[in-house]
């Protein structure tokens, strides 16, 4: 058993977690991130990527479009990298309700969100794919955010100031000694060895495991798992975010990302914290609901499905909510305050907008309980150091401004190292994934990183395989390198076995017209040319 000492455990490496992790570092506090999966496997790379500016909850939850908005205007610039200000449209189509679009501008102005009146015939040009029933448009500050840059420079800028972090480490139990938690116990799951964290304080942030973290101490709190369907489509149909003004539902928000689209969202509470799981009929709903914002949906081709978990969570006095109903906002439970146990909090609800807003919230918590008073300035400290321009330079001679660009704002710091490879051997400025620019060297360079275990690891730090092709293509190329770095063809085939199965599995609920094609050429590349046998493949 190892044995650690730390001042904070923070169990949860999503968006909260990580930048509880950041803000911690930055005011001098030593602490440990802990992990089950990879950073950004759950919620917090499951979403449709918006960063709002609060236009969807001006009715009904105007505290939420509060936080929403301030928070908007601060990562755009702290985190300009890991964002495109797209600015976002909300579409009133004939037939919705004009008491809500009244209730809504109203909303808007209270909260401070600013908002523009486009003339219909513009806003046809701009976006041709919007449908003619359109008859009012309004733009709003809404953004599109990538939420695995925006993990990664959370953890890069916590690293520079000490924090630490330990994924595929999953948090066993609580250490509790006269009610209060003093620590964790936890197991490596990749060695297999055990944990014995102490430290003065334990943060819960384990988003959708929440409730099991807390029940560890005997604490029962409440969280709505409620699961959201979204789709992928092949191409960037819009240039802004697209909303439709009404209640917010299912099927009403098309949010453009690189050189795709997703399209949401549905609501069904689930039971597991992990029902990652697309039903068909969702796949249909949505389809048909994506009409009224885009005339002829079916034509475009859909190349992937996938769900993701919101962790609502209901107080006491909201039990009778579902699913929308409840609110968007956050709580910090103080589980002293609340149930007697001491050296506990939990960071519960909450968005991905208003993540580094809730990690300021808790950390201040837990700075005040260990006398800290260095003041949060996680609103001022942008999360990436500027690259020496000769770096920028070089990078763009050698690979063209767009494919230097991108894997700049993906691996910051550490484009250096990359670019100098390159420099040295130009092959390796071969693209192993056309849709996203990877090259060669920066899967090389991702494979030597101790975090990365798996192909899906390599897939969130680069976006290998999630591009049109699905990673048909692209994971074929790179059959080398992570043949090189996962020490032989037995790893090999087990790693794309993991990998083109859940590729698969969000494949499988859209599988008909040119994505069926497409899905039996990745077959025979892997079942023909690589020689893996059908029950390897996952298929």
């Amino acid at each position: 058993m190892r044995e650690i000492d730390t001042n904070v455990v923070v169990i949860g490496g999503g968006a909260t977690g990580v930048g509880i992790l950041r803000d911690l570092s930055l005011r001098g506090i030593p602490a440990l991130l802990l992990e089950q999966g990879d950073l950004a496997h759950g919620t917090s790379s499951r979403f449709h990527g918006l960063l709002h500016s609060g236009g969807r909850y001006v009715v009904k939850d105007d505290k939420t479009a509060q936080e929403c908005i301030a928070e908007n205007k601060i990562l755009k610039h702290i985190a300009a990298n890991c964002i495109e200000d797209t600015s976002g449209w909300f579409v009133y189509l004939e037939g919705d309700d004009p008491n809500y679009l009244q209730s809504w501008i109203k909303g808007c102005s209270q909260v401070g969100i600013p908002v523009k009146e486009i003339p219909l015939e513009e806003a046809f040009r701009l976006e041709p794919l919007l449908t003619r029933q359109a008859i009012r448009v309004f733009e709003v500050p809404d953004a599109t955010v990538d939420g695995f840059k925006l993990l990664w420079a959370n953890l890069r800028s916590a690293e520079k100031y000490g924090g630490t972090y330990r994924t595929y480490c999953k948090v066993q139990s609580l250490w509790l000694e006269n009610g209060q938690v003093i620590g964790v116990y936890a197991q490596d799951l990749i060695t297999g060895e055990t944990l014995q964290v102490r430290s003065k304080i334990v943060v819960n942030a384990a988003g959708t495991w929440s409730a099991e973290i807390a029940a560890m101490s005997g604490v029962d709190i409440h969280i709505l798992k409620n699961k959201g369907s979204l789709l992928v489509f092949n191409q960037r149909m819009f240039n802004r975010v697209i909303n439709r003004l009404r209640i917010p539902g299912d099927g009403d928000i098309f949010v453009p990302h690189e050189t795709v689209t997703i399209f949401g969202t549905t609501s069904h509470t689930v039971e597991l914290p992990d029902d990652h799981q697309v039903d068909e009929q969702d796949v249909t709903a949505l389809i048909e609901m994506g009409e009224y914002l885009v005339e002829d949906i079916e034509q475009h081709r859909i190349i992937r499905a996938f769900a993701g978990i919101r962790p609502l969570y209901e107080s006491a006095d909201a039990s009778d909510h579902e699913g929308r109903g409840v609110s968007r906002n956050f709580s910090i439970l103080d589980h002293e305050k609340m149930d007697g146990v001491r050296g506990l909090v939990s960071i519960v609800g909450g968005k991905l907008t208003t993540y580094r807003l809730m990690a300021e919230k808790v950390t201040d918590w837990v700075a005040a309980k260990l006398e800290v008073h260095t003041p949060c300035r996680t609103a001022e400290e942008p999360l990436k150091n500027e690259l020496a321009t000769e770096v920028w330079d070089k990078a763009r001679q050698l690979l063209g401004a767009t494919a230097a660009d991108k894997m700049m704002e993906r691996l910051n710091e550490q484009a250096g190292s990359v670019v100098e490879a390159i420099a040295r051997q130009p092959l390796l400025g071969q693209f192993v994934c056309e849709c996203e620019m990877v090259t060669q060297a920066e899967v090389i360079h991702t494979l030597k990183d101790p975090a990365v275990h798996s192909l899906d690891d390599l897939r969130r730090q680069t976006r290998l395989g999630m591009g049109t092709c699905q990673g048909a293509y692209c994971t074929y190329r790179a059959t080398p390198m992570i043949q090189e770095a996962f020490g032989g063809w037995e790893r090999t085939v087990k790693e794309y076995q993991i990998l083109l199965s859940e590729r698969w599995r969000g494949i499988t609920p859209v599988l008909w017209g040119e994505q069926l094609r497409e899905s039996e050429l990745a077959r025979a590349l892997y079942l023909n040319v690589l020689d893996f046998k059908a029950e390897e493949s996952g298929e």
